[in-house]
C-alpha cells in the first residue's frame, strides 16, 4: 500500500532535519472510530520511520495513554495543551489526508498552529484504511 507511492512522496520533500516532523492525522470523527484511526496512524508512522523520517505522531502517542490511563481521548481542552510543547519543538508538519482529515478539529488547529509559527506544512495524500481492522 505505501511502498512505491510513499517512497515517491519521500523522495519528492526535504525532510532531513535534526529534530522531528509532527504528523498530523484526524481521530474523533474518523470512519470506524478512533481504534481505527489510532491503528491507520501506527500504519503510516510506521512506514515514516522505516523510511528513515524523524517522526512524532500525537495519536500513536495520546491514543493508548488515554485508554489505558482512563483520560477521555475526545477532550481537546486536555489534549491540545499537552500535544502544544511537542507542536512548539518540531521541524514542521506532515499532514496525512485520511478520511475526515479536512473537518478534524485538532488537524485545523495544528495546521493553523504551524502556519503561525512559521513552520513547514507539508502534505501527504490520501489514505484509505480498508483492510485495516486489525
Amino acid at each position: 500500500m505505501f511502498d512505491a507511492r510513499m517512497d515517491a512522496w519521500v523522495a519528492d520533500h526535504d525532510l532531513r532535519t535534526d529534530g522531528f516532523w509532527y504528523v498530523g492525522t484526524p481521530y474523533s470523527k474518523y470512519p470506524g472510530g478512533i481504534d481505527l484511526a489510532f491503528k491507520v496512524t501506527c500504519r503510516i508512522t510506521a512506514e515514516f520511520i522505516r523510511r528513515g523520517v524523524p517522526v512524532f505522531s500525537p495519536i500513536t502517542h495520546s491514543h493508548p495513554v488515554a485508554v489505558h490511563g482512563g483520560i477521555d481521548p475526545l477532550d481537546h481542552k486536555i489534549w491540545l495543551p499537552a500535544d502544544a510543547p511537542m507542536m512548539r519543538a518540531a521541524h514542521g508538519l506532515i499532514v496525512v489526508q485520511m478520511e475526515t482529515w479536512r473537518e478534524s478539529v485538532g488537524l485545523r488547529h495544528e495546521i493553523e498552529a504551524f502556519r503561525a509559527a512559521g513552520k513547514p506544512v507539508l502534505y501527504y495524500p490520501g489514505v484509505e484504511h480498508t483492510g485495516w481492522a486489525g
